[in-house]
């Protein structure tokens, strides 16, 4: 919870409540131990920054629960709603896919299928080489392929490193040595920025982790940036079709920021100022989970060019999370002008930020593909977790098709 901002503790039973650093979080008021009942829920007030444990006991005597409150400064973040474009560079060359390499007339091979390697792999080394870039590939594969030699490949999947070794073939009809493996390292798109965060020079953007579009997999960021971005149309969604913002990246775009995180809330970086086509000047408080609440609210997002506008929505569900995970808020899209425009989300929208009672509070994640006027948000506490603004906490995320 952030300093100065008083919460409520409800509690289905009777319990009294003991803090274990008053200094930190007073207990109705100003109390060290309060009674809790549940219809008089337990008052929550930060005084200064830094960790307190809450704890409550059935008649006094009987521990049944531990709470520990994290109190931060105030914290205040631009949020964004800017087109942006985005190039991502693998720390790897990721495996998409494989392929039959002609070995004579009647004979076709995969030797990358036949050494076990799948679709989602990461390959990070060759002979000991650090694969950062494919191009570096063709001359590995030609000098093992020529020597009669195999190929040592790492290869990561998922979390584990793994390693096998590859006899590269010969293509007849291209006369070049092959692995059969189609490959990747690099991935290009838009999205929309959510916030940026002027004391810390960091920004989150999207809501959603990047994945490969062939595998589905994660991408594992080596490098990447984010660039300016114009919406030059907008392909509407229907019921069972979602629509998409159309941009392109501006001739010579400005690079806004770096990318150093891909996790499940997002993109995540170094940005040294505020971009260009904000509706924020200055920073607006964040809200935690716990503080948004079903009913009216906006989203920051464009539709046509650079400039960022405002649309109403309504938050129609907010689910209970003490920890990170995705699906936090439903929205449903209620201002007439983006309805015509868009027909409700679309792809390209992810990331926009949610306002609600002059807080950011979420960002707009995934639309329901029957029903484009609703979709999904993840709370900002998230979002501001991952980028380093707020301590992490830990949780067992889950990924989800994005938009």
């Amino acid at each position: 919870m952030f300093a100065g901002t008083a919460q409520a503790l409800s509690m289905p039973v009777t319990a009294q409540a003991t803090v274990d650093r008053p200094g930190v979080l007073h207990l109705n008021g100003s109390a060290v131990t309060a009674k809790v009942t549940p219809g008089r829920p337990l008052q929550l007030t930060p005084q200064h920054s830094g960790m307190a444990k809450v704890t409550l006991k059935l008649f006094g005597t009987i521990p049944f629960k531990t709470v520990q409150i994290h109190v931060v400064p105030g914290l205040k973040v631009i949020p964004g709603g800017q087109t942006i474009g985005v190039k991502v560079k693998s720390a790897g060359i990721l495996v998409v896919g494989h392929h039959l390499v002609s070995v004579d007339a009647d004979t076709k091979v995969s030797p990358g299928e036949n050494a076990g390697i799948q679709l989602g792999d990461l390959m990070t080394h060759m002979n000991g080489i650090p694969m950062d870039d494919v191009a570096k590939v063709a001359k590995v594969v030609e000098e093992a392929g020529k020597s009669k030699r195999p190929v040592e490949i790492k290869f990561k999947r998922g979390n584990k490193e793994m390693s096998t070794k590859l006899s590269p073939a010969y293509d007849l009809e291209d006369r070049v040595w092959r692995l059969g493996l189609y490959i990747r390292d690099s991935a290009a798109g838009v999205g929309t920025l959510t916030f940026y965060a002027p004391d810390q020079g960091v920004y989150g953007a999207l809501g959603h982790v990047i994945t490969d579009m062939n595998t589905q997999t994660p991408i594992s960021v080596g490098s990447g940036e984010i660039l300016q971005s114009s919406v030059t149309s907008i392909s509407k969604s229907q019921d069972g079709e979602p629509g998409e913002k159309r941009a392109h990246f501006l001739k010579e775009s400005k690079i806004l920021g770096n990318i150093e995180r891909n996790t499940h809330f997002g993109i995540f970086g170094k940005m040294n100022q505020n971009p260009d086509h904000s509706l924020y000047k200055e920073g607006i408080p964040v809200a935690f989970a716990q503080e948004v609440k079903e009913g009216p609210a906006e989203i920051l997002t464009v539709v046509d060019g650079q400039q960022v506008e405002r649309f109403k929505v309504n938050i129609v569900h907010v689910a209970k999370q003490e920890s990170p995970a995705t699906k936090g808020l439903v929205i449903r899209i209620t201002d007439p002008r983006l309805l015509e425009k868009t027909g409700g989300i679309v792809q390209g929208m992810s990331g926009s930020p949610i306002v609600q009672d002059g807080k950011l509070v979420g960002a707009v994640t995934h639309v329901f593909v029957n029903d484009p006027r609703s979709g999904y948000g993840c709370f900002i506490e998230w979002m501001l977790q991952d980028s380093g603004v707020l301590p992490q906490s830990k949780s067992t995320q889950k990924s989800l098709k994005a938009v």
